[in-house]
């Protein structure tokens, strides 16, 4: 139980401004080994700054970061991330398999070449999102769903200790969300999980706990109670929000 108890990420009263105008303010949360944590809040309120700052791609304007006891760009080597959208040329010749080969470069010194234990690794991640019939195709003959899919068993072919997941879902067909749901269940035995989603039935059925975000922090504990904040946070009825209907928030906020 130790382990549950000791956090892997630590932000403690993290501000980040750009262009003078406050993006987060004061935000203080911990994630903690084999939790599920889905990340909520309308459009600009600060989501994918919050986790950009955790990878290291980001650098607070005030406050305190660490990502397994360390500075976030060292940190980061055990993250396994999915962007919310992907840079491709898609006329490069390259592989499905070739792509999620890619999440094993971490563990290779410049020039060293993969084994058959990466191959071995890249095909089980294409197993576990239902691709590795794909593995020979070409990237740029995929489908928007497919190719997320194919993001998402890269970042697992890294073997991460944390996986972080900004709006994976977004071009993913319905049938495949409730396997992904329960993919994401069985690897939070052994992976922390933080996921960005505007869906708030995934939320109330498969996280265990839910931080609402918009710029400050509003509420960050178990997802039942946490959905009772969610109006505070996109600051209009939890009836509007529950029909999909993006929201920003005007006046001051970015």
């Amino acid at each position: 139980m130790k382990e549950k108890h000791t956090p892997i990420v630590e932000l403690f009263n993290i501000n980040f401004t750009y262009n003078h105008v406050p993006i987060l303010e004061n935000i203080t949360l911990n994630v903690h080994q084999k939790d599920f944590l889905g990340i909520i809040g309308p459009n600009g309120g600060g989501k994918t700054t919050l986790l950009k700052i955790i990878l290291g791609l980001l650098t607070p304007t005030s406050g305190k970061i660490t990502v397994f006891g360390k500075d976030p760009v060292e940190g980061r080597l055990s993250i396994g991330y999915v962007p919310q959208a992907f840079r491709f040329h898609f006329d490069f010749p390259i592989t499905v398999l070739d792509v999620v080969l890619m999440g094993r470069l971490r563990e290779k010194r410049l020039g060293e070449h993969y084994t058959l234990g990466d191959r071995d690794i890249a095909q089980n991640a294409l197993q576990q999102v239902e691709m590795l019939a794909f593995k020979d195709k070409h990237i740029g003959n995929l489908s928007g769903g497919q190719l997320q899919r194919v993001m998402i068993a890269r970042a697992l072919a890294s073997e991460p200790k944390l996986l972080i997941l900004d709006e994976p879902l977004s071009s993913i067909d319905s049938k495949w969300q409730a396997s992904f749901y329960l993919l994401l269940q069985q690897l939070k035995e052994t992976v922390a999980v933080m996921l960005v989603t505007h869906d708030i039935s995934a939320l109330a059925t498969y996280v265990d706990q839910v931080a609402c975000l918009n710029r400050r922090l509003y509420y960050h504990g178990p997802t039942k109670e946490g959905l009772q904040h969610l109006s505070d946070a996109y600051q209009c009825p939890i009836e509007l929000i529950g029909h999909g209907i993006p929201h920003r928030i005007l006046g001051d906020h970015p």
